[in-house]
């Protein structure tokens, strides 16, 4: 049988759009007298460096006065949390450090975290529209079930530590987040370094661990109520994401976690647009009660949704912007693997524009600055992040990463300030 062609190396996006974008400046000019506007954007890696353990994630102060000047046209969607002791929210007042009170000035950020379950305001009043509490019940007896677990397996995998010196990892890997506990594997990925064979299989133990978890879930009396997230991951195969396996050039799935099933980001996209019409016009196309947890997940009917049900002179313009995208040849050589979290929700408010004739912009930050192994954009070649027939296009790139995004978004929120 004949060998299959070789896939054409990588190379940079080339610009689809009819003003071409080069620079946050003229992503600036591009956006300046956009009348409804509304910037959907993730958090991680996007408006902070990654860090190993995320209670050590840093927001800029600016940044969030900034988000507060943007209010009716910007929104969070990240699979990150808003409250408990991991919370984006504990980051917010960490920065504001008593010099203004976030709750009574509207300084937290408004929008969905933990994929879309978790609404908040600016206030930090939140919402868990379509979460019962059996669920809730469930995932809040998850941490310790993976903490214990670690500590019976992992020292096979670990043995130069003691139980002692592997509590502290412990502490930073199991994540009890309210809504989505998850394994962040990169504080045990730090311990091993280099050693691709063991980080191949620390990743397929935390991936047998949250199999286990599901699988009680299920015997539980709740088999629907969830589903496993993985970032970065490898796109999805049979309904489920496909794990990204460390290698020399990166340590690949560093995530893993435990999210309620319809906690999708593209299905928050629309929960978002939804209100954002509601608050402009007093009317939401989609019903006051949509919500991602009754919302279809699938991406076509989800754009179908749109088409029918939103009016195209109330569709606001969008920008996305995330980090987390993944392209990767498959093994026979003909086709890509394309994933990441970033990736449904920033190929569907690309769509949307199509479908709208509103002039979307999807931005992707450069995260491989931080503490975490990252692809980096820096020589426009996207290997690991994009392919040559990749249908996400993106219209700006941003290789100075958070800081330099950060700086735009300030300068966005001082323009839309005056105008």
């Amino acid at each position: 049988m004949a060998e299959p062609s070789p896939l054409p190396p990588p190379h940079p996006f080339a610009m689809t759009q009819a003003s071409p974008l080069h620079s946050t400046d003229d992503l600036l000019e591009d956006l300046a007298g956009s009348g409804e506007l509304l910037i959907v954007q993730d958090l991680d890696g996007v408006c902070m460096p990654l860090v190993r353990d995320p209670r050590r994630r840093q927001l800029d102060p600016g940044y969030l006065h900034a988000a507060r000047r943007m209010e009716g046209h910007f929104a969070v969607l990240t699979n990150g949390e808003h409250g408990g002791s991991r919370g984006v929210n504990r980051l917010v007042e960490r920065a504001l450090d008593g010099q203004a009170d976030p709750a009574r000035e509207g300084l937290y950020l408004p929008g969905l975290g933990a994929g879309g379950v978790e609404l908040q305001n600016r206030f930090g009043e939140a919402s868990h529209p379509g979460v019962q509490p059996a669920e809730l019940r469930y995932l809040a007896a998850v941490p310790q079930r993976l903490a214990q677990a670690l500590r019976e397996r992992l020292p096979a995998l670990l043995p130069e530590r003691s139980a002692e010196r592997l509590e502290p990892l412990l502490d930073a890997v199991v994540l009890d987040n309210p809504l989505s506990p998850s394994l962040n594997l990169n504080a045990l990925f730090a311990a091993m370094p280099g050693d691709v064979a063991r980080q191949q299989e620390l990743q397929h133990l935390a991936g047998e661990l949250m199999g286990e978890v599901m699988g009680e879930a299920a015997a539980s009396g709740l088999p629907a109520s969830f589903f496993l997230h993985l970032a970065p991951n490898l796109g999805q195969c049979g309904g489920h994401e496909q794990l990204k396996p460390a290698g020399p050039d990166g340590t690949g799935t560093t995530d893993l976690q435990l999210m309620l099933r319809g906690a999708l980001k593209e299905v928050g996209l629309l929960v978002l647009i939804n209100q954002a019409i509601a608050k402009r016009t007093g009317q939401a196309p989609l019903g006051d009660a949509f919500n991602v947890r009754t919302a279809p997940h699938d991406h076509p009917s989800l754009l179908a949704l749109a088409r029918s049900a939103i009016d195209p002179a109330q569709m606001p313009r969008l920008v996305g912007v995330g980090d987390t995208i993944t392209s990767e040849a498959a093994a026979d050589g003909r086709s890509w693997l394309r994933g990441g979290s970033d990736r449904g929700f920033l190929t569907l408010l690309q769509e949307l524009g199509k479908v709208f004739g509103t002039a979307n912009r999807v931005v992707l930050v450069d995260s491989s600055g931080g503490e975490v192994d990252r692809p980096s954009l820096a020589d426009g070649r996207l290997s690991g992040i994009s392919d040559p027939e990749d249908p996400l296009k993106i219209d700006l790139m941003i290789p100075g990463g958070p800081a330099d995004y950060v700086r735009f978004f300030k300068a966005l929120a001082a323009r839309q300030a005056c105008g």
